[in-house]
């Protein structure tokens, strides 16, 4: 049994083909299946489930799969330690960032990143929540950027900045007019959201809750640009983060954009990655460095 065949066996268990899978792992699908075999024979167990267009694992190919991600997590930090205590400001670090934070942050930091941590190399990837902090836990990530608070099992967290939200309203509307809003002014109107697995929509239906304000129930966003495009349309009313506000996404022809009155509602922007990480010093330089920039309000 080596490290390779359990890192064939982790990506089959995640792609659920073998063909995907081989890619993932840059052989052949005939290798993959090969050093998969010979592992059940090696271990005494039937660990995949072979079918037409269907590839499922064991009750036991499931429980190794568990101990095998552990074991690769540890494997690929030891050549992480050895390659960052060499020089821990520099390499690969994959950083994740939530769709609501990605598109809008990063035009602020991008250049300042490039400019302080220039040896680290950034990947860059974008996704929701939950798959963002399943990834972090499975070390296929490093350190992600989300909204606070999370569940912190085997994490830590860091915030960044406070992002006030900011009401989207269409250009006709009574509230359009004013220099600023208060949550109580949203009571009865037709709230528009982000689908299920956006933190945002959970963060909007929490600031509204004290008011009677209903969200439509038809239809619900993929996208804030999706949101803008049916607030200008006048289907509805939303809230959009303070970054997204000062984009192209908040200042279309048709739309609203008006800050709320003190105290007003927002969300805590964090970084979050794994105890156990090899890559502090990269993570600590981020931190310090997206503060910085958010301080400073720079945008290069």
């Amino acid at each position: 049994m080596n490290l390779r065949d359990l890192r064939y066996l982790v990506a089959l268990a995640d792609e659920r083909h073998f063909g995907k899978a081989a890619e993932r792992c840059f052989v052949s699908q005939p290798t993959l299946s090969a050093q998969i075999r010979k592992l059940e024979e090696y271990l005494g167990v039937p660990l995949v489930e072979r079918q037409p267009k269907r590839v499922a694992l064991t009750a036991t190919g499931v429980k190794i799969v568990q101990r095998a991600r552990l074991l690769l997590q540890e494997a690929d930090a030891i050549v992480e330690l050895a390659k960052t205590d060499r020089d821990p400001l520099a390499g690969p670090l994959k950083l994740a960032l939530i769709p609501t934070v990605g598109p809008y942050l990063l035009p602020h930091i991008v250049g300042r990143l490039r400019r302080e941590l220039p040896r680290l190399k950034l990947m860059l990837y974008e996704y929701q929540t939950e798959p963002l902090l399943e990834r972090l836990r499975a070390g296929e990530i490093d350190v992600g950027i989300l909204a606070l608070p999370v569940a912190m099992d085997g994490l830590e967290a860091a915030p960044l900045y406070e992002e006030p939200f900011m009401l989207a309203v269409p250009a006709s509307h009574a509230l359009a007019d004013r220099e600023r809003v208060k949550v109580e002014d949203l009571r009865g109107e037709t709230l528009l959201l982000l689908e299920d697995g956006h933190c945002l929509r959970d963060q909007a239906l929490e600031v509204c809750s004290r008011v009677r304000v209903a969200e439509e129930q038809d239809y619900r966003a993929t996208s804030l640009e999706t949101l803008r495009q049916m607030v200008a349309a006048g289907h509805g009313i939303t809230l959009l983060p303070e970054l997204a506000a000062e984009t192209p996404v908040g200042t279309a022809r048709g739309l609203r954009v008006k800050p709320f009155a003190k105290p007003a509602p927002g969300r805590t922007i964090g970084a979050i990655w794994r105890k156990s990480t090899t890559r502090t010093p990269a993570i600590d330089g981020i931190v310090a460095t997206v503060r910085s920039a958010m301080k400073d309000g720079t945008k290069k």
